[in-house]
């Protein structure tokens, strides 16, 4: 399948996945999340849909609260993208907002060290 192809389809995902969550989905442990990514394997079978959190003390919690609704969330998505087969979703926290912010931090104290 082409790149361009899987790509468009996970910002379909990314779209719907995130208006499902926030508006439709009844449990309150997943309110307040931000779908950051969703990468789909190239036979469309499977979904990593990337996530964070504002309070980072509950990413285990969210983490299983979406997967619990993960069934919900894909009987929404048959409607709404135009594929034949919903990929199985996979919930992962997104480690890559933490990571940028270290390295923020980083380069802020080093910038402190040189005055």
């Amino acid at each position: 399948m082409s790149n361009i192809k899987t790509e468009r389809i996970s910002d379909a995902l990314i779209e719907q996945i995130s208006y499902i969550i926030a508006n439709e989905v009844k449990n309150g442990n997943i309110k307040f999340v931000t779908i950051t990514d969703v990468k789909v394997s190239s036979d469309l079978s499977y979904a990593k849909v990337y996530f964070t959190v504002l309070d980072e003390s509950k990413i285990a919690e969210t983490g299983k609260a979406l997967k619990e609704a993960s069934g919900f969330i894909r009987h929404e998505l048959r409607d709404r993208v135009d594929i034949r087969q919903i990929p199985e979703l996979t919930f992962v926290y997104d480690e890559s907002l933490k990571q940028a912010q270290k390295i923020e931090d980083i380069i802020d104290k080093i910038h402190e060290e040189g005055k």
